[in-house]
């Protein structure tokens, strides 16, 4: 969802040329971003959480990991980070922008839109690094123990097919988790003063645009019948067309 609300004006930008959005525009790209963003971030940690349950208690699984559960943490995702955001929505409402106009970014971040208020902007960007760091580093840490707790079974398990089997469920997600905290690290966590802004704008594209649609491709990788559709497609023979 986030890419559908960057790519699209991302497009009429660098095609249509409409290089222009409206202040009300801009801080709702930014919302939305934002919102999804960090809803990324927990629903990662609750993926990591199930893999957990499934390797570390897999006969307790299906009366753990119950589909009531499954839409509770979910849907208390989704809400936690909607609310949050706001919070760093309203502040950033009450800015006042009389300075440059000229936003040298791709799509309406926070750290861009800040620097063109001509008010102190310490508080709004206090309380939106408490607010993402709580979003990002506590699903961080959540999803590393997971791992942890799941390489020591892995490494308890006597065969070789089973730890291959057990490494299989959650290769996909830490894949994943890989692309996408990495990115955020190097977009955010990387000094200013040994970065310059291609970088961050690179950088915000790959968790922006490349890692979701590569979501699709890693996830179902696994999918046997992937697996023959890509068999068959590369067995094909070039010919021609009849």
């Amino acid at each position: 969802w986030y890419t559908s609300n960057i790519v699209p004006k991302m497009l009429l930008i660098i095609i249509a040329e409409q290089k222009t959005i409206s202040v009300a525009g801009c801080l709702t790209q930014f919302y939305f971003f934002g919102s999804l963003a960090a809803t990324e971030c927990l629903l990662l940690a609750v993926m990591s959480y199930d893999r957990y349950l499934a390797i570390c208690q897999p006969l307790r699984y299906p009366m753990l990991m119950t589909g009531h559960l499954c839409i509770g943490l979910a849907a208390s995702s989704w809400l936690c980070c909607f609310l949050l955001t706001a919070i760093t929505m309203a502040l950033l409402s009450r800015l006042t922008f009389c300075g440059p106009n000229e936003i040298d970014h791709f799509f309406c971040d926070f750290t861009p839109l800040v620097h063109l208020s001509c008010m102190d902007t310490s508080l709004t960007e206090t309380i939106s690094y408490a607010t993402s760091s709580a979003v990002t580093l506590i699903p961080f840490i959540l999803i590393t123990a997971s791992y942890s707790c799941i390489l020591a079974a892995i490494l308890r398990i006597p065969s070789g097919t089973g730890r291959q089997k057990a490494f299989s469920t959650c290769s996909s997600h830490l894949a994943m988790v890989t692309v996408f905290y990495g990115t955020l690290i190097a977009t955010y966590l990387v000094p200013s003063a040994n970065s310059s802004r291609l970088w961050h704008k690179g950088s915000s594209l790959l968790y922006t645009i490349l890692t979701p649609m590569f979501n699709p491709i890693i996830y179902s990788l696994r999918n046997r019948d992937i697996h023959e559709a890509l068999k068959k497609c590369f067995s094909q023979k070039p010919g021609f067309l009849r």
